[in-house]
């Protein structure tokens, strides 16, 4: 099967078809409305009923089973209204507590990006004392060095040991007792036993 392609002039008095079939579609629909609208006052008024009068407030009040449901709805209708009052209290009072809480966020931020710079200024001076230090352990003869080491804790000493060279760690070590250079092998030994090997 070939499919003919269809012209934009065509296409357009389609369309221009289509749009004139609605608007006469909707003027016929208007037409029976009012005609039946018409026709509707027209039998009320042979049965003598009046239309598109409404009851006033005081025929609605006259009547006692009216009265009672008037003054129900009133009623209702005020507590609404101060239900209504008083959800728009919350709501602006949770605004205010939404606001307080982003400004804090927003402080609390704040001095955690500051004391996160602190810590690292620390650390990192921290690590340039130790570093200056150890060179200067290194820059020392092995001999006065290792009278320094003997009067460490192992765990502090094996530290400086671990961040020297190792020409300069292994002169240290050699002017150490054999008993505290053997626990000082043991703490350099086993500093990285406990990290996870996966």
């Amino acid at each position: 099967m070939i499919v003919k392609p269809v012209s934009r002039k065509e296409s357009l008095g389609h369309r221009t078809l289509g749009v004139l079939s609605i608007i006469a579609v909707l003027l016929i629909s208007s037409a029976l409305m009012r005609f039946s609208i018409g026709a509707g006052k027209a039998f009320a008024n042979a049965d003598g009923i009046e239309l598109g009068s409404e009851p006033s407030e005081q025929e609605c009040t006259s009547r006692p089973e009216l009265a009672g449901l008037l003054a129900a709805f009133q009623s209702r209708e005020q507590a609404l209204v101060e239900k209504e009052d008083q959800m728009r209290a919350r709501l602006q009072a949770l605004a205010f507590a939404d606001q307080e809480v982003e400004a804090k966020l927003a402080r609390l931020t704040d001095v955690e990006e500051k004391l996160r710079n602190t810590i690292a200024l620390a650390d990192s001076a921290a690590e340039d004392d130790i570093s200056r230090l150890v060179s200067v352990y290194e820059a020392m003869k092995p001999k006065d060095a290792a009278l320094l080491f003997e009067e460490m804790a192992p765990e502090f000493a094996a530290g400086f040991l671990a961040r020297m060279r190792p020409e300069s760690a292994a002169g240290v070590l050699s002017g150490l007792s054999p008993e505290v250079a053997y626990a000082l092998s043991i703490r350099l030994a086993g500093r990285n036993a406990l990290v996870p090997q996966d």
